[in-house]
């Protein structure tokens, strides 16, 4: 069973930063393709990020874009999400979510695409 749990939430200052860490139970971490979700309330939860096997594609939503950044550390089993110029609308609970993908380098941005997810952290931003 593949185990993921985040940590790095919080409450923060418009404007400020947090970096979420979600770390990977999994002797194959590198065949997986990892993303981060988030889910406020009374709305659907939504890819955030998402990152391939080997790191080298990305995806960012246009609400994130130039603010937040996603990177992996397959050495650690472990996915980073750095995020800057915090916004009262980034408040949300964040989710990391794993996909095994044999084959190709690719990545996955539906929610039910994903096989595993993690327990989720708050981020608060507040105004």
């Amino acid at each position: 069973q593949v185990q993921l749990v985040e940590s790095g939430g919080g409450l923060v200052q418009a404007g400020g930063s947090l970096r979420l860490s979600c770390a990977v139970s999994t002797r194959s971490f590198n065949s997986y393709a990892m993303g981060w979700f988030r889910q406020a309330p009374g709305k659907e939860r939504e890819c955030v990020v998402a990152i391939s096997k080997s790191g080298g594609i990305t995806y960012y939503a246009d609400s994130v874009k130039g603010r937040i950044t996603i990177s992996r550390d397959n050495a650690k089993n472990t996915v980073y999400l750095q995020m800057n110029s915090l916004k009262p609308e980034d408040t949300a609970v964040y989710y990391c979510a794993a996909k095994l993908l044999l084959g190709a380098d690719s990545l996955r941005t539906r929610a039910t695409a994903y096989d595993y997810w993690g327990q989720g952290t708050q981020v608060t931003v507040s105004s």
